[in-house]
């Protein structure tokens, strides 16, 4: 049994409580006529803004750590507070340990990935897990063994998803929301079809002072696809979903056929400053995608690594299979080119 697979069944259950706190919260604000007070900044963290529906959720990872590190060492990244390294004190507590190189697991958590759209009741959240073996310092995406991306469903839903991997493969399991019956579970396999059109290709660009350049280099790439690959424009569609995980969670069941979070890389050519994709919100659904078939490359291309932080921006281009790449990475690229 791989080191995963060892704490996948308290890392799935962290991920219930985080889904169970989360959704109570909303429902009891909008019970009361609160929903406002869960939309407003509450400080920020490492990493991001922490909203005020996060901090339930902040405050049960910080139970689960206590009772998990009781018993052995570990190692956990949040936004809110970094990297943490604890472990057992031998009398039954936990104590500070001096950093990785203490035989337990490196595991970085988003608790609410999506807390905008959630709060919103818009569209899914989700609870983002990547998992490291032991080593002696701060992991890579490189490094990372397993993954789960744990739904927070909305105010209507009846049921919520589950995907996880080991590195090799993903699963797909369906559950009952009321109990948490598992309705389904499959492997989760990308399909073969590289079609250029007729889909969701979207160019993530929320921020309104990054929207101008983006639009520049998301315009010029589907002129390309027009000109070279004769793609029926009217039939590209586009989507804006504020959440690293549900991007690529959309990307690996074929919904999206291309995606780029080129917001980096903007930033990076001199672009105007803005919020981006960091490792802790997008790693274990990298994991995830792939293993389900998808393509995730750095923006510019080659081998997409970084190092498992709050802070580190990141982009990527996600394509939903090795075919869809094949043929349109060569245009994304040209793009780049041109507009350098």
């Amino acid at each position: 049994m791989t080191p995963f697979e060892r704490w996948r069944p308290r890392l799935f259950e962290l991920c219930d409580r985080l889904r169970e706190v989360t959704r109570t919260a909303l429902a009891q604000a909008e019970r009361e006529g609160r929903l406002d007070e869960l939309a407003r900044p509450h400080g920020r963290g490492v990493g991001d803004v922490t909203f005020g529906l996060d901090v339930p959720a902040e405050e049960r990872i910080a139970a689960w750590t206590r009772a998990a590190a009781s018993d052995q060492p570990l190692s956990l990244l949040t936004e809110d507070a970094g990297w943490r390294h604890l472990g057992p004190d031998g009398r039954g507590g936990v104590r500070e340990l001096d950093g990785f190189d203490h035989g337990g697991p490196r595991i970085a958590i988003d608790p609410v990935d999506g807390t905008r759209n959630l709060m919103a009741d818009l569209r899914s959240a989700w609870t983002v897990v990547a998992f490291a073996p032991p080593g002696a310092a701060q992991p890579r995406l490189s490094e990372c063994t397993g993954g789960i991306v744990s739904e927070i469903p909305g105010a209507l839903a009846a049921r919520w998803r589950r995907f996880s991997s080991g590195g090799e493969r993903c699963t797909l399991a369906l559950h009952e929301l009321a109990d948490g019956a598992r309705v389904s579970e499959r492997e989760l396999s990308v399909d073969a079809d590289a079609r250029a059109d007729h889909g969701y290709f979207p160019f993530f660009r929320y921020e309104p002072a990054q929207r101008p350049a983006i639009a520049r280099l998301e315009a010029a790439f589907f002129a390309r696809l027009a000109r070279h690959e004769k793609s029926d424009m009217r039939s590209i569609y586009d989507d804006q979903y504020i959440a690293s995980a549900g991007q690529l969670v959309l990307l690996a069941l074929g919904r999206y056929r291309m995606v780029v979070d080129p917001r980096e890389y903007v930033q990076r050519g001199g672009g105007p400053p803005g919020a981006t994709s960091k490792p802790y919100d997008l790693a274990g659904a990298v994991v995830c995608a792939r293993a389900a078939g998808t393509v995730l490359t750095a923006v510019e291309g080659g081998t997409l690594d970084f190092p498992i932080d709050a802070t580190t921006p990141v982009g990527y281009a996600g394509y939903a299979n090795e075919p869809t790449r094949a043929r349109l990475e060569p245009h994304w690229l040209a793009t780049l080119a041109d507009e350098s």
